[in-house]
């Protein structure tokens, strides 16, 4: 990648931060609303509770970089406490695969969205990039774990994935702004 110049357009850096902060909170929620409704002890109880320690790790990451570079956060975190929270339960209550369905799905786009955004950064900001790479390599494991635990059994999962990335997709536009 060649230096920045001056007219270049620059990367920005604290919408890309506002998103991911945002997008870590509302998977906390997700897994939130899943292990409340899951039998404990059930393995992909055991595998989301597992995902959600990465997922707050994230958060807690994200929610420090915010900080210190006084990043405001997204004014629709109230909207993703509640939405990410229903989502993850409605799954969990559809059934076990569902839920995985459901962490394919959001994970599916959010290695999309790393990615772009590790891309758009290039070598401007590589505190923040090694961030977000370490967390993507995370996220598709989570995507992997949820194939492999049977999330292309659900019932209705083509048309469950579908709707649940496009909402991902809305959601990640407007916390970049709002």
């Amino acid at each position: 990648m060649t230096a920045w110049r001056p007219g270049d357009r620059r990367p920005d850096a604290a919408a890309m931060l506002r998103v991911n902060q945002a997008g870590e909170y509302g998977a906390t929620r997700i897994y939130a609303g899943q292990l409340a409704v899951l039998r404990r002890n059930s393995h992909a109880a055991k595998l989301i509770a597992r995902m959600a320690a990465q997922e707050e790790r994230h958060l807690t990451r994200f929610n420090t970089l915010m900080a210190q570079r006084r990043v405001r956060p997204t004014a629709l975190q109230p909207v993703w406490n509640v939405a990410g929270f229903a989502l993850g339960a409605a799954t969990a209550l559809l059934s076990e695969q569902a839920a995985m369905a459901c962490t394919e799905a959001v994970e599916t786009e959010i290695d999309r969205h790393y990615g772009a955004q590790l891309d758009e950064l290039g070598e401007d900001d590589p505190e923040f990039a090694a961030d977000i790479a370490a967390f993507r390599a995370e996220e598709l494991e989570h995507r992997d774990t949820a194939r492999e635990a049977g999330a292309g059994e659900a019932i209705g999962y083509p048309v469950l994935t579908a709707t649940i990335r496009a909402a991902c997709r809305v959601a990640i536009g407007l916390s970049k702004r709002i």
